[in-house]
């Protein structure tokens, strides 16, 4: 088994062959020119908040701290960096401090996911009914500025889930999925299934 950090790194060179493959490598040179990873302040902050983040994650973050408009010395960046198990929908990844900025908009935006206030929409029986003990770390928004999917990172599952499993919102229609039981495994989804969210027409955009 994987370490965190080789996993992370295994993902992130994955994905450089994978943008290559595609015609891609001017888009990930740059972006690889631009990058760094996260401060260690911003690290401990994320750290102290979710103590049980995944090491892997927090690889992650040392290699790019977030690729969601994040401003960096010397460029802007907003590019693809992740996937789903929804096909055709990449997705960027948030940098450590917009992590902890957008902590508290799970229990804003999805509380009626969690107290399943309809009954027409469907919520993994994994995800907590309790509003209260909601403890999610927010890690993704996808191509669509996160207005069709997002992606979290679950502490407080019910029963039935698992902690750290990896959720992902739907909008339009809405839904409450489990995407993986843990941060590892929805990584590792993504190395074996070839970075399906990588092709011509998101290279090229």
């Amino acid at each position: 088994m994987l370490t965190g950090k080789e996993l992370a790194r295994a993902y992130f060179d994955g994905l450089k062959a994978a943008y290559y493959r595609y015609g891609g490598q001017e888009m990930w040179d740059r972006f690889a020119s631009v990058v760094h990873g996260a401060d260690q302040r911003d690290l401990d902050r994320l750290t102290t908040l979710y103590p049980d983040i995944p090491e892997s994650l927090i690889e992650l973050l040392k290699l790019v701290d977030g690729t969601y408009y994040r401003e960096y010395p010397a460029d802007k960046v907003v590019f693809y960096f992740l996937g789903s198990d929804y096909e055709g929908y990449p997705y960027y990844l948030l940098s450590a401090r917009q992590m902890v900025e957008t902590r508290h908009q799970a229990k804003e935006f999805f509380d009626y996911f969690v107290t399943r206030e309809y009954d027409d929409i469907p919520v993994d029986e994994g995800v907590c009914d309790d509003l209260d003990k909601l403890d999610w770390l927010h890690f993704s928004d996808c191509c669509n500025n996160g207005g069709t999917s997002q992606l979290f990172i679950d502490f407080s599952p019910s029963a039935k889930g698992k902690k750290g499993q990896v959720l992902r919102f739907l909008h339009d229609p809405d839904e409450m999925v489990v995407a993986a039981d843990s941060f590892d495994e929805y990584l590792q989804m993504l190395i074996d299934q070839d970075y399906p969210f990588i092709d011509e027409d998101s290279v090229e955009e």
